[in-house]
């Protein structure tokens, strides 16, 4: 099975003093990092967790977004 592809908000937060990393179509899942490469690094592990999680708990794992699949072709 292939990892859907999911889009990712990256931006700086001022309030945090580090950069985010948030997947808006999984509820929850964000990561942050002193770079934008850690934040994407880690937002993916985070990423990986949540959908493995999800699966072993039986729950729906959601289609990406159709805005997220335009990006990913």
């Amino acid at each position: 099975m292939t990892t859907p592809r999911y889009h990712i908000d990256l931006f700086w937060s001022d309030e945090d003093d580090r950069w985010i990393a948030n997947v808006p179509d999984l509820q929850y899942c964000s990561a942050h990092g002193d770079t934008p490469e850690e934040a994407l690094s880690e937002v993916q592990i985070a990423m990986q967790l949540w959908l493995d999680t999800a699966k072993e708990d039986g729950l729906v794992i959601p289609e990406p977004s159709p805005v997220a699949s335009k990006r990913a072709a």
